[in-house]
């Protein structure tokens, strides 16, 4: 298995998770926040295009993650999977013509070779869910949008070889901030997005027995700093903070194998 960002944060968010079986592979991508000729823009970046593309997973409803999403489904005749109350959200008219695969929380589905596996988390909207990826060698765990950490989460990710984690921003950066008092509650509300401390709570609290490559994800561009990310979650591992990985608005990582 690998995978790769092609950008995070509020401007937009999408992963590629791609698992190979001789001569068999499986490519996926998991949420897709930008336009339609950004994703193909990224996509080629990283070598690939629509066409290789197995289906697109989302986490839920909001447009920095599932931006062209069903446009893209539409037009490359590609699958697409959500929660029913993501569905619900988005609403019958949007999903008509689509290839739509209702996903519930905890009952893993096989795509091609890859498990995949969503769980339900804590965040902002109508039943978000996040994703655990296995092939039968190793396992990537991927939070991106939770507002707490919660047993439920640490029971998700424990064991995972590989992980993709929301350190959205820094609590005392977002409460200097100019955002006005109402959106500083949402984002450090229990249903809004982990700050760095939280994340380094919850990576502390996980089996990171066969853990390793780790990623911050879904920095604020505004309210966090990489080097704050990588110092919280390098703490917890005894690491250096340039081993942490770090998934970028602009630019996302490049292929990593776990």
């Amino acid at each position: 298995m690998r995978f790769a960002s092609l950008g995070s944060g509020s401007e937009g968010n999408a992963l590629l998770v791609e698992a190979r079986d001789g001569a068999t592979s499986t490519c996926v991508l998991l949420d897709c926040g930008f336009s339609a000729k950004e994703v193909e823009k990224r996509l080629a970046r990283r070598a690939l295009s629509l066409d290789a593309l197995d289906a697109i997973l989302i986490t839920h409803e909001h447009t920095d993650h599932i931006g062209s999403a069903l446009t893209l489904a539409r037009r490359a005749s590609i699958p697409i999977y959500m929660s029913w109350g993501t569905a619900v959200a988005v609403g019958a008219n949007e999903v008509a013509g689509i290839d739509l695969r209702v996903l519930w929380g905890e009952e893993a589905v096989a795509i091609g070779d890859l498990e995949v596996l969503p769980y339900t988390v804590p965040h902002d909207a109508r039943e978000p869910v996040q994703y655990v990826f296995a092939d039968g060698r190793s396992r990537l765990g991927v939070l991106t949008d939770a507002g707490i950490p919660t047993p439920h989460i640490v029971a998700m990710l424990n064991g995972c070889d590989a992980l993709v984690l929301e350190c959205n921003h820094d609590r005392d950066m977002l409460a200097k901030s100019r955002y006005p008092q109402s959106l500083k509650g949402r984002i450090g509300g229990n249903l809004g997005h982990l700050n760095n401390d939280d994340a380094a709570t919850l990576l502390a609290s996980l089996d990171r027995s066969k853990l390793r490559r780790i990623a911050a994800a879904h920095l604020s561009q505004q309210n966090n700093l990489p080097e704050l990310a990588q110092a919280a979650l390098a703490r917890v591992l005894g690491a250096s903070p340039i081993d942490i990985d770090i998934a970028t608005q602009v630019d996302g990582f490049d292929w990593i194998a776990p």
